[in-house]
């Protein structure tokens, strides 16, 4: 079971901070925004899959909070007076995880779900106090494994570690079952005749049961996407959900502007996959690109946005305005603006089989689920940039011997000086430059490596079953083929880098009698950000103060005639 950290303030104790006790005078804020209720034992306030469920206060009386499973109910928390139901998904507005019923009777203080996120985005007191409970309530169901998700894999099937990754990274609860340990688990998909490439098997809410499901459907059996009305018309259409994206999100909503993060895979881009990120403000000791990341999304939803995940845009339809966004599964989605903050994908290296090995040994993201795949062995880590130097003082910790792997004659470049000085130190990293990986075998498993020092021409293959590859980046642009203008590696041309280029990727040239504004592209109202801009500088401080300057772009885009 993936766990994900995140420190809480060391003024209270843990439960006091996941199920604090509201003062009168707390309570009595809350009231104009609510009705009383009178409840009896045994009455249900709620249930797993229910959306939009209200916000309780206990004024007095007792409930308790269970989760179904195949052995009946097992206990999640009790509530007595004073206290409040809830968890992340009172702000995401994604279906409950768990169900209410009363205990002993009294009065609650019933309070819609959209009600309390305007005392949420009014009210700072009561926002802290309902976010840190609700942060830690949603960490405590992940660290026990108290979700509607069972996951059936195997350690040896990259499928498996791709829908545990998505759970993961997008914070979701699940229980994980080994294949390869747990024999009962084994004679049961045998019983039922699942196939080998029908692994990984997912039992969603309770009862549906998915076979090597698609991000996609899983993330609709889960109801991720519940709360999004595809047909609304948006202010701010952000297409990405990396940290360019979430700042987007994070100052569009709180600025009153109709957000709505569309996101095919889990929040973070490539700076989620980074295992600490210690040169970004703020953050002294350091902290993980999930951490980041999921700070981000709570923030963002606090303030109203709305994520959608596990869906995919694959056409911008830029003929008429307002632009449409074309959905994997045919949706379309109108926005007034929107922001491009699509990031970039690493670089494959030519290798003849290296899509066999893909997350059988091939990994393109160092994050805890893969350390735990490599234990204490030899790994390789392919790259010279930030995102490689991380990985590979992260795996240091854990495996025996981490090889680096880089093209170029040396680091100063592409990597920050402290995390060169931190590799240069730790005798458990060896860097090899100017090499490249030639060959890659095995059977179903990488079981060796092979690679060329390009200087003196000698090869050597090597008993090595894990290799991260973060070299190079290509831009995700090819939905908007014919839309906007691309430089010569497809990156997205903004500002005045549009001028003059309009024709490189687009079929039309800049139509207004303005110029382009900074972050916008050959689009009027449609920006780009982070990664996927031409000129971008690949640090996550960047991206972030681009999502923020973009929506200062987009509420002078909007204000025109």
């Amino acid at each position: 079971m993936s766990t994900l950290s995140w420190p809480a303030p060391s003024a209270l104790d843990a439960r006091t901070q996941s199920f604090p006790t509201l003062t009168q005078a707390q309570i009595d804020r809350l009231r104009p925004f609510g009705k009383v209720r009178r409840v009896q034992p045994g009455e249900i306030l709620f249930r797993p899959d229910d959306t939009q469920i209200p916000f309780f206060v206990m004024l007095s009386g007792r409930m308790e909070i269970v989760q179904p499973d195949f052995a009946g109910e097992r206990a999640v928390a009790a509530h007595g007076p004073g206290e409040f139901t809830g968890e992340i998904t009172m702000i995401s507005g994604q279906r409950s995880l768990v169900l209410g019923r009363v205990t002993e009777a009294g009065e609650f203080l019933e309070i819609g779900a959209e009600q309390l996120r305007a005392i949420v985005a009014k009210d700072a007191e009561l926002s802290e106090i309902f976010m840190r409970a609700f942060i830690l309530r949603r960490l405590a169901l992940i660290s026990k494994g108290q979700g509607n998700v069972i996951l059936l894999g195997s350690r040896h099937c990259a499928n498996t570690l791709r829908i545990r990754e998505f759970l993961a990274r997008n914070a979701y609860p699940f229980t994980y079952v080994d294949l390869d340990s747990d024999k009962t688990s084994q004679a049961l998909l045998d019983r039922f005749e699942v196939k080998t490439q029908e692994v990984p098997v997912v039992i969603c809410n309770g009862h549906n049961v998915l076979r090597n499901p698609s991000i996609q459907k899983l993330a609709d059996c889960l109801g991720f996407n519940v709360s999004i009305d595809s047909s609304q018309m948006r202010d701010l259409v952000i297409v990405g959900a990396g940290p360019a994206g979430l700042a987007a999100a994070v100052y569009g909503a709180s600025e009153g502007l109709d957000t709505l993060v569309i996101e095919k895979e889990a929040p973070g881009g490539q700076a989620g996959s980074s295992s600490k990120i210690e040169n970004y403000l703020g953050f002294p000791t350091g902290v993980s690109g999930q951490e980041l990341s999921a700070r981000a999304i709570a923030q963002a939803q606090k303030f109203g946005a709305k994520m959608m995940v596990g869906h995919k845009v694959v056409k911008l339809d830029c003929k008429q305005r307002p632009y449409h966004l074309v959905l994997d599964n045919g949706d379309k989605i109108a926005a007034h603006a929107v922001v491009i903050s699509t990031g970039a994908r690493y670089n494959k290296p030519p290798i003849a089989n290296l899509q066999k090995f893909e997350g059988q040994g091939v990994y393109y993201g160092a994050t805890y689920i893969e350390s735990q795949l490599c234990g204490d062995e030899d790994l390789i880590v392919v790259g010279g940039g930030n995102s490689a130097g991380q990985a590979a003082v992260f795996l240091s910790q854990s495996g025996r011997k981490v090889y680096m792997l880089v093209r170029r004659e040396g680091l100063s470049e592409t990597m920050s000086r402290y995390l060169i000085q931190r590799i240069t130190d730790n005798p458990g990293i060896e860097v090899h430059y100017k090499t490249e990986i030639t060959a890659l075998d095995g059977d179903m498993q990488l079981k060796q490596v092979t690679w060329r020092d390009n200087a003196s021409g000698e090869t050597s293959t090597h008993d090595v079953h894990h290799v991260f590859i973060m070299a190079g980046a290509s831009p995700r642009t090819d939905w908007l083929e014919g839309c906007v203008a691309l430089d010569d590696k497809g990156f997205i041309l903004t500002g005045r880098d549009v001028n003059g280029h309009a024709s490189n990727g687009s079929t039309k040239t800049w139509s207004l009698s303005r110029s382009p504004q900074m972050l916008e592209t050959s689009l009027p109202s449609v920006f780009a950000v982070g990664d996927v801009r031409s000129g971008n500088v690949k640090r996550v401080a960047s991206a972030v103060g681009e999502g923020a300057i973009a929506v200062n772009l987009v509420h002078r885009a909007l204000a025109e005639p």
